[in-house]
């Protein structure tokens, strides 16, 4: 059961609200215009915004200069999010939120903290072009060579490279006690050998690119490693939790900014001399569609707050990829309903419906397609039972 919003989460809400009402919004048609850019002074004042309102970075401890948000009130943050396009919500970064507990000191000081504060921007070296949900799959290769490790292979969908000066880097180790297991890495982005292949364009209007980038024979020192040799796929796995989570939560502030639009625009459409809105097989989509947001915002909302109250960590892999499978098959029908009410104005670039039926498509694809969400469900399902994943 959900439980009831307390001031200070209904505060974050409505902060978190207005800055996209108001400052990212309106610049949703200039971004879709001009290649998912906008004026550099106006993307500036919206990160220096984000930090000012405590958005940026919410997921990261207090005391590193993180918001120290707990994970329900993530949600809330991304939801609203979710509810502009063109990624300009991407000004509310978050940095890695497993990494304060396993990293170094060191590492801490030089990646983390200056990434917390905004001055540094990371970006994930996972996935390869014949390893995708598969993780265990890539052929990046970690080898030991005196105090260090040479680093070799070829990255797919490296998101936010282009505004990126450090990568998180996975491989499997080539040699020594733990040769075939998983080892992550920091690799600053000058670091030789680090090469952009290419910026391949996708259907979003996004500023970030997503790109293939080589690693060839980058040499990095033991200091780099994070954790131990063997660690990386459960830093991976911690990823996706966390990402799985916040894709559902985005998915139905897409949802919802649908869903008020289409709504609008029905009752002011009129149509053989009365609004669309009269007429049943519009009601019925509308219908359809607050129905199937109520459903997902329920689960997104819960899990949240389950994890905050220690949720055992078996379970919470299970339930993000519940809401993340619902949350964004439901975002997907949504937008395809909302284009249809629209008519023709809704596949014009112009209209909002129009982005998020591109945008959204994705989510039912990174980190980890429907299908292999489907996997983790039912292999869960089977060890734990139908009333440990669904009360």
């Amino acid at each position: 059961m959900v439980e009831p919003m307390s001031d200070e989460d209904r505060a974050i809400q409505e902060r978190a609200r207005r800055f996209v009402d108001e400052e990212l919004i309106p610049w949703e048609e200039h971004a879709e215009a001009n290649g998912g850019r906008i004026p550099e002074e106006v993307r500036r004042r919206h990160h220096e915004r984000a930090r000012e309102l405590g958005l940026y970075a919410m997921n990261m401890p207090r005391e590193l200069g993180g918001g120290g948000m707990t994970t329900f009130q993530q949600v809330l943050v991304s939801e609203q999010i979710g509810r502009v396009t063109n990624g300009l919500g991407w000004c509310v970064h978050t940095p890695p939120s497993w990494a304060p507990e396993v990293v170094t000191p060191e590492q801490l000081e030089r990646w983390i903290v200056p990434t917390i504060r905004g001055e540094r921007h990371e970006c994930y070296a996972i996935t390869e072009a014949g390893a995708g949900s598969d993780v265990d799959a890539i052929q990046a290769t970690a080898t030991r060579e005196g105090d260090g490790y040479v680093l070799r292979g070829e990255k797919w969908h490296v998101t936010s490279f282009n505004t990126a000066d450090w990568i998180f880097f996975q491989a499997k180790l080539a040699s020594g006690p733990h040769a075939g297991a998983h080892a992550m890495f920091f690799v600053d982005k000058d670091t030789p050998g680090v090469r952009l292949v290419r910026e391949p364009a996708y259907s979003h209007t996004f500023p970030d690119t997503h790109a293939i980038v080589a690693f060839d024979d980058v040499r990095v020192p033991v200091s780099h490693r994070i954790g131990e040799e063997g660690d990386g796929l459960a830093f991976t796995y911690a990823w996706f939790r966390y990402e799985r989570l916040m894709i559902a939560a985005r998915c139905c502030g897409a949802a919802e900014r649908l869903i008020e639009e289409a709504t609008a625009f029905a009752t002011q459409r009129v149509q053989f001399g009365e609004p669309i809105i009269r007429f049943q097989a519009i009601q019925h989509m509308l219908a359809d569609c607050v129905t199937e947001l109520w459903a997902a915002r329920l689960m997104t909302y819960d899990l949240a707050q389950a994890i905050d109250r220690g949720l055992d960590v078996k379970l919470q892999h299970a339930r993000c990829s519940m809401a993340k499978l619902y949350a964004s098959e439901m975002a997907g029908r949504v937008a395809d309903r909302a284009v249809q009410i629209f008519g023709g104005r809704g596949y014009m670039r112009e209209n909002v419906a129009e982005r998020f039926w591109r945008e959204v498509r994705v989510d039912r694809i990174w980190e980890g397609t429907s299908e292999i969400q489907r996997n983790i469900v039912a292999d869960q399902l089977v060890k734990r039972g139908v009333r440990a994943l669904a009360g």
